[in-house]
């Protein structure tokens, strides 16, 4: 905790000379490997300048201030590389990204082709390997931009990622796949396991997954440290998987014995057991979806009217802003913000 104390008093005298609010720049980009483009969105420290925006504001969420286009601020910042989860979007962690640039951050979000509320297809989607090279793309067309290019700090390079792309994140650190473990867990689990049921269905087929692409390193040598927010596909590694991780990897778990989900429990799964040297935090009352953003008043009820996922209904006690703020302070201590 003294660490955590002075890493953050640090971050803000370092963020002092940003100016207020956080640049973000929009763009679609080729993705070869899909013969499709994608939407990333690009957060990062502001110089000046830049047109004022709410982001991701929605009926259902709230959205975070951004000023579209700005110039960047001088120097060299850390780069987050941010993987949204299954169904996501690059706004559903806005507030992660606003928050991080804030504090001196460059942070890529992008929406994942076939992985992305409007453009889902989980058949393709659980081929997670595309999902990382996905990441990588972004980053490479980052660090070729003329504008923003030239303020990547190559030394500090965080692939963190939520859910289901928190085990992309753990991927691109260098952890490999256990296709046998993951399908004989989930068989073992199909009635208590979230997801399992899907996962094993004959339309996604896990089991008829290539064992050859799922269990292979997409590790990459640019990634320094690894957040894991909630991850998926934790159940069924052994310590083969895990031996080439970065050794700057933290996992984060999102509500208690009552209401994490079974799927990213770390913990149970015995994932923390293989990795001792890396840190956890746990963080409750909450559930899975308190990683979605701050509700509007009526977001509930919406979603109740149109028969959707109950993503606003945080287990009781659940401060879903102070929840994003403990995500926030650990990321920024990790980047050295």
């Amino acid at each position: 905790m003294k660490t955590l104390a002075i890493a953050l008093v640090l971050s803000s005298i370092a963020s002092a000379a940003l100016a207020e609010g956080a640049g973000l720049r929009v763009i679609q980009i080729e993705m070869p490997h899909h013969a499709a483009e994608a939407r990333v969105a690009i957060w990062y420290p502001r110089g000046a300048g830049g047109t004022p925006t709410v982001y991701a504001d929605n009926p259902v969420f709230v959205g975070v201030e951004a000023f579209v286009d700005a110039e960047p601020a001088a120097g060299a910042f850390p780069v987050v590389l941010f993987s949204h989860g299954m169904g996501g979007t690059d706004g559903a962690q806005a507030w992660l990204g606003e928050a991080l640039a804030a504090l001196g951050a460059m942070v890529v979000m992008m929406n994942l082709p076939n992985s992305t509320w409007g453009d889902f297809d989980m058949t393709e989607g659980v081929r997670h390997w595309t999902r990382a090279a996905d990441l990588l793309r972004a980053l490479d067309v980052l660090a070729d931009d003329p504008d923003l290019g030239p303020h990547l700090d190559a030394t500090r390079v965080m692939a963190a990622g939520f859910s289901y792309d928190g085990w992309t994140a753990l991927s691109l650190g260098g952890m490999t796949g256990n296709l046998d473990g993951l399908v004989g867990a989930c068989t073992a689990h199909v009635e208590t396991m979230d997801a399992c049921d899907m996962l094993l269905s004959d339309a996604v087929g896990l089991q008829r997954q290539d064992p050859r692409e799922w269990n292979a390193s997409y590790a990459d040598a640019r990634v320094t440290s690894v957040v894991a927010i909630d991850p998926g596909f934790v159940w069924g590694l052994d310590q083969e998987n895990v031996q080439a991780l970065v050794p700057d990897a933290l996992l984060i778990g999102l509500g208690d014995g009552e209401t994490q989900m079974s799927a990213t429990d770390f913990t149970a799964s015995g994932l923390a057991a293989l990795i001792p040297d890396a840190d956890t935090l746990q963080l409750a009352p909450a559930f899975h979806f308190t990683a979605m953003p701050v509700c509007q008043p009526g977001g509930a009820a919406i979603l109740e009217a149109e028969q959707d996922d109950p993503v606003c209904t945080d287990p009781p006690g659940t401060d879903r802003a102070a929840v994003h703020a403990a995500i926030v302070d650990a990321l920024a201590v990790r980047l050295g913000l």
